[in-house]
């Protein structure tokens, strides 16, 4: 490389730079692994295609690509060059990975792999994209990106720049809404300090540490934390896709020392048989991290005694306008916090915009946070913000008299029976817990007299059991641990619950299905109303 970054720089050019034979990447399945020395060639040569085909810093690209090496290069050479990046989920349709492509205003797309499938319906928007790059096998109207890539220098742009991740929320209220923020401005690696920061002095991820990325890569707080760890220059293990005995044996391999999850895979390991969880060493862990939803709290306890007192949490969304945290001491006093803000103010609002005292549930709303704006939207991005300029992204909970907040659910997801709301969440974390349930949503229902009634989704854990006989023994053990009324009235098996693999429900597809009766013919339906188990 022809310049020499500054000692006080963050990126991984620096560890190039001091280290450059270290592996940046290792992906958990192949060991294909990237070095940082490759890494900074890289994306120092897309950062130049891109430049040279007419890219400028406050440009916007999109990457839509499965977990892969060549999906970090992309990132880091947008980041490098002053670019908006937009991350693309993979699992969308052709015409919802299409509208995010046209809205956030692309000029470049890097595609490929589980991709490639949806490419020829996208035609009309890909056609207006200048610059298209295709990894792996040839696409259409794309240039193929190892070729494109090789015409081009390793060594880094004469004038790089910070850019920045612009995310999209997952869509689960509504279409994805991109955030978007002002560049900084700054030199690369002068910026995005305050994650790599907090991930050192908080959760002790250093130089030798090896951070485990079960997620996809398109959802933020894998991205995000990956990228931080680049900056630190640890070497980050990326799973191809997360299966729960594969993630044990990733950890024992690797000798993992740090990994961030989500609950759904905490309920995934668990439930895996003991014998099969016992045979992996996964004593190289030193703190474990979850978040995207709060953690029933028997899976946590449940993890904090197989792994250790290890386990932290935060809460924050992609607005990044609050960030909440929690460690393992402070969530045993407190179980089922998600913890108090370490950036923003809290606070709890009623439907009239009054603010609660704590233990009075309402919305939750930031003050003092991070401006943000929902890219071409002003009325979504009016209705996350008050008069007082307090920001919120629609969930639901309760402050403790210690200022520890407790999420019960999304203000969109409150089922009304007879006039009583009942919160599906605290529902959902009793139902988990049985030994039949693989996954479960609880939604409302249409009733006429009530308005809207309490129905279970269920996937169970086996289903040749899914009939009357485990409808029954559910709503019975619901029973025994939450008042009658809000447990469910129906319990419904579906093969598998729409589920996001960052985790997130989309409870709106239940609702469009009529509880799942509707989900095609994956589905194992089944209706127990609450008079037929005898209650």
């Amino acid at each position: 490389m022809s310049a020499t970054p500054p000692a006080d720089l963050r990126h991984p050019g620096v560890h190039a730079r001091d280290n450059g034979g270290k592996p940046a990447i290792i992906m958990a399945d192949s060991g294909q692994t990237l070095s940082y020395a490759t890494l900074e060639t890289r994306s120092c040569q897309l950062a130049h295609l891109l430049r040279a085909r007419g890219l400028s810093p406050g440009d916007h690209a999109a990457v839509l690509l499965g977990n892969e090496p060549a999906y970090l290069e992309a990132c880091w050479a947008a980041q490098r060059a002053g670019l908006y990046l937009t991350p693309v989920n993979t699992h969308l349709t052709a015409s919802e990975a299409g509208y995010i492509i046209a809205d956030c205003g692309a000029r470049a797309l890097i595609a490929g792999g589980p991709a490639g499938a949806l490419l020829p319906e996208m035609e009309p928007v890909i056609s207006t994209v200048p610059v298209r790059l295709a990894v792996g096998d040839p696409l259409p109207g794309f240039d193929l990106y190892q070729d494109a890539i090789a015409d081009y220098p390793g060594s880094p742009l004469p004038d790089e720049t910070e850019g920045c991740l612009m995310l999209y929320s997952s869509g689960t209220t509504g279409k994805p809404k991109g955030v978007i923020r002002p560049l900084s401005g700054v030199p690369f690696g002068a910026g995005e300090t305050e994650l790599s920061t907090l991930l050192q002095l908080m959760y002790g991820i250093g130089g030798s540490s090896v951070y485990l990325s079960p997620a996809p890569l398109y959802h933020a707080a894998p991205l995000r934390w990956i990228m931080a760890s680049h900056r630190i220059g640890g070497t980050v293990v990326v799973m191809e896709r997360f299966d729960a005995a594969a993630t044990l044996r990733a950890i024992e391999r690797y000798r993992v020392t740090h990994a961030q999850f989500v609950p759904t895979h905490f309920v995934r390991m668990l439930k895996l048989p003991d014998k099969l969880r016992e045979s992996f060493d996964t004593s190289s862990l030193q703190r474990v991290v979850h978040t995207a939803a709060p953690c029933p709290a028997e899976v946590k306890r449940a993890i904090m005694g197989w792994w250790g007192p290890i386990v932290h949490e935060y809460y924050a969304g992609s607005e990044s306008n609050g960030f909440c945290t929690i460690g393992p001491a402070e969530w045993l006093a407190h179980p089922g916090s998600v913890g108090r803000p370490l950036v923003s103010t809290v606070h709890i609002l009623g439907e009239s915009g009054d603010e609660l005292g704590p233990g009075q549930t309402g919305t939750v709303w930031f003050g003092n946070g991070p401006v943000f704006r929902y890219h071409n939207d002003p009325e979504r991005t009016a209705r996350a913000f008050n008069d007082r300029g307090w920001s919120t992204l629609g969930d639901v909970g309760h402050v403790d008299e210690e200022g520890y907040l407790y999420l019960t659910g999304r203000a969109s997801d409150m089922i009304i029976r007879g006039g009583v709301n009942i919160h599906p969440r605290e529902i959902e974390d009793i139902l988990v817990m049985h030994p039949e349930v693989e996954d479960v949503a609880v939604i409302g229902v249409p009733d006429f007299e009530l308005g809207e009634r309490v129905a279970a989704v269920v996937q169970p854990a086996h289903r040749g059991r899914a009939g009357p006989e485990l409808a029954a023994q559910l709503m019975a053990f619901c029973a025994a641990r939450a008042a009658r009324f809000k447990c469910p009235e129906s319990v419904e098996f579906v093969t598998e619950l729409p589920r996001l693999p960052t985790g997130k429900l989309l409870k709106r597809a239940l609702r469009k299905d009529g509880g799942g009766r509707d989900g095609g013919p994956g589905a194992v339906t089944h209706a127990q109303r609450a008079q037929e188990a005898g209650r």
